[in-house]
C-alpha cells in the first residue's frame, strides 16, 4: 500500500509539472495575448497600408497580429466633374471623394505621413477620429504645399471613424470635399462577407444653381445656411450609378461601410427593396437588427450588411427624398442571379380599380404651368446644351445619365421603340403627364410619369437632346410643334 501511494504521488506531480509547462508555454507563444489593453500591445514588423479609392475596400486584417502600419497620404487640389456639364475644384486626400480607405486593427501602431502636393495652393491637415490625441492628429500635420509631416498613433478602439481636413475655415475645406473613411477591426478581424464597399455622402454648395454648367466656385454663404445644391455619394452625381454601380449575386452578403462628411447635413441611408440585417450603429459595437433606414451624423458613420435574396436593381438613397431625386443623392445596387418566386413575385394581377362607378383617373394638365417666351428658334447646337441641363435637372434620377432608365421601374430613353414611334405622343407626356402600362422596347413598364413643370421652350429643348443622343431618331423638336401639341390643334 505505502508503495502504491507513493507511485501516485509521483504520477500526480508530473502530471502538475506537465499542466505548469504547457500553461507557460502558451503564454509565451503569443505576447499579444497576455495584454489585455489595445496601448500595450506590441507592434514590431512594418506593412504598409494598402489604400484604395472609392468604392473599393482593402482586403481584411484577418487573424494577422498588430503591426506597424505605414501609411502615405498625398493632398490634391484638382477639378473633377461634379454632374455633366459641370465641374468644380475639389480639396482632396488621395485624390478622390471622399478620401482613400485605410484599413487597420486593433493595436496598431500606424505611422502617418501627409504630403501637399506642390501644385497646391493652400495649407491642410487631418483629423482622424480614430486618434486618440489632441486634435486627431490634426495639430501634428498642418502641412503646407511642397511639404510634408509625419506622425504616430496607436489604434485602440475598434470601429468605424471618418477623417477630414481640420484647417481654418474647417467647414470650407470639408465641403469641398476633404474627407474619407478609417476602419479599425477588432482582433480577429470582421467575420467574412462576399462584396463589400465604400460610400461616403456628402453636401456640396455652389454659386450656381443644381445642374447650371461650367466650373462651380464655392458659395460660403449658402454653406452657412445649409442650403445645399448637391448633396451626393462619392462626390459627384451619378457616381454609383449605370457603369459605376456596385454589384453583387444573388445569395451573397453584402457589406457597406457608409460615411457621412457633411458638413452639414444628417444622412438618412436606405436602400430600397432591401432592409440591413446587422447595422453597426455609428460604427461602434452597438449592432441593431432588421434595420430599414439608419441615421449617419455629419461626422459620422455606419456599418451595414444585408443578404440579397432576388435579382433586380436596388436604389441607395438618402431617404431625405428630394435629396435623392433632385439633388444627387442616388447609387444603384445591381444584382444577378435566379430569380426565387416565393420572395418576391413580380406584378401577378392588374385590373381597372373604380371604387363606386367612377372613371378611369388621368394626371391632370396644370393650366397655370410657368410658359416662356422665345423670339427666335434656337440653333440645334443651343438646344443639345441647354436639353443637357434641364435632363440632368429633371430627368436624370429616374431616366439615368445615358438614358438608360432603371429596370423594372423606370423605361429607357435610349435608343427607344415608344419614343421613336410618335413623337408628339411623347410631347403630350411631359405636358400632361401618363400613367399606366407601357411597353419599351419589348419590356413592360407600369409607374407614374408626372406632369413637369417646365416651359414650352424648356420642353422643346430636353425633348430635342433626347432624341439626338443614345441612338433615337434625331428629331428636331420646335416650340411651335409644343405649342400645338399643347393646344390640341
Amino acid at each position: 500500500m505505502k508503495l502504491a501511494r507513493t507511485k501516485l504521488k509521483v504520477n500526480f506531480q508530473l502530471l502538475l509539472s506537465i499542466a505548469v509547462i504547457f500553461l507557460i508555454t502558451s503564454c509565451g507563444n503569443s505576447n499579444e495575448e497576455t495584454h489585455e489593453e489595445a496601448a500595450d500591445i506590441p507592434a514590431t514588423q512594418e506593412m504598409m497600408a494598402e489604400l484604395t479609392s472609392p468604392p473599393n475596400v482593402p482586403r481584411g486584417v484577418g487573424k494577422r497580429k498588430a503591426k506597424k502600419l505605414i501609411v502615405n497620404m498625398e493632398i490634391l487640389e484638382k477639378e473633377g466633374t461634379m454632374t455633366d456639364g459641370t465641374t468644380y475644384n475639389y480639396w482632396t486626400f488621395g485624390g478622390s471623394v471622399p478620401g482613400s480607405f485605410i484599413r487597420t486593427r486593433v493595436g496598431d501602431e500606424v505611422e502617418f505621413t501627409l504630403s501637399n502636393h506642390p501644385d497646391n495652393k493652400l495649407p491642410h491637415n487631418i483629423d482622424l477620429h480614430a486618434v486618440t490625441g489632441p486634435g486627431g492628429g490634426a495639430t501634428s500635420s498642418f502641412v503646407a504645399p511642397g511639404h510634408e509631416k509625419t506622425f504616430n498613433f496607436k489604434t485602440l478602439n475598434p470601429g468605424l471613424y471618418v477623417y477630414h481636413c481640420a484647417t481654418a475655415p474647417v467647414g470650407m475645406h470639408i465641403a469641398n470635399g476633404m474627407y474619407g473613411l478609417i476602419l479599425v477591426e477588432p482582433k480577429g478581424g470582421l467575420p467574412k462577407v462576399d462584396k463589400e464597399y465604400y460610400i461616403m455622402q456628402g453636401d456640396f454648395y455652389t454659386k450656381g444653381e443644381h445642374g447650371d454648367p461650367g466650373l462651380q466656385p464655392f458659395d460660403m454663404q449658402k454653406a452657412v445656411d445649409e442650403d445645399a445644391d448637391y448633396v451626393v455619394f462619392n462626390g459627384k452625381v451619378g457616381s454609383l450609378t449605370g457603369d459605376n454601380a456596385i454589384t453583387a449575386n444573388v445569395g451573397e452578403t453584402v457589406r457597406l461601410y457608409v460615411g457621412n462628411g457633411g458638413p452639414n447635413l444628417t444622412s438618412s441611408f436606405h436602400v430600397i427593396g432591401e432592409i440591413f440585417d446587422n447595422v453597426m450603429v455609428e460604427g461602434g459595437d452597438l449592432i441593431n437588427t432588421n434595420v430599414q433606414t439608419t441615421s449617419i451624423p455629419a461626422g459620422g458613420a455606419a456599418i451595414v450588411e444585408f443578404k440579397v435574396d432576388v435579382p433586380g436593381t436596388f436604389i441607395l438613397v438618402d431617404h431625405a427624398i428630394f435629396r435623392a431625386f433632385n439633388k444627387g443623392a442616388l447609387g444603384m445596387l445591381n444584382v444577378e442571379g435566379e430569380e426565387n418566386k416565393s420572395i418576391y413575385s413580380g406584378v401577378v394581377q392588374e385590373g381597372i380599380y373604380q371604387p363606386e362607378g367612377g372613371g378611369i383617373q388621368t394626371m391632370p394638365d396644370d393650366a397655370k404651368a410657368t410658359v416662356a417666351t422665345s423670339t427666335s428658334e434656337k440653333s440645334l447646337a443651343e438646344k443639345m446644351e441647354s436639353g443637357k441641363q434641364i435632363y440632368m435637372q429633371t430627368c436624370f434620377a429616374c431616366h439615368q445619365a445615358e438614358g438608360q432608365g432603371i429596370p423594372s421601374a423606370f423605361p429607357p430613353l435610349a435608343n427607344s421603340d415608344y419614343l421613336n414611334a410618335d413623337v408628339d405622343r411623347s410631347i403630350g407626356i411631359i405636358l400632361k403627364g401618363k400613367t399606366g402600362e407601357i411597353t419599351v422596347n419589348g419590356e413592360k413598364y407600369n409607374s407614374v410619369m408626372t406632369r413637369q413643370a417646365i416651359s414650352n421652350d424648356e420642353i422643346a429643348d430636353v425633348m430635342t437632346y433626347i432624341y439626338n443622343s443614345w441612338g433615337n431618331n434625331k428629331t428636331n423638336v420646335t416650340k411651335a410643334r409644343v405649342d400645338k401639341v399643347k393646344s390640341g390643334h
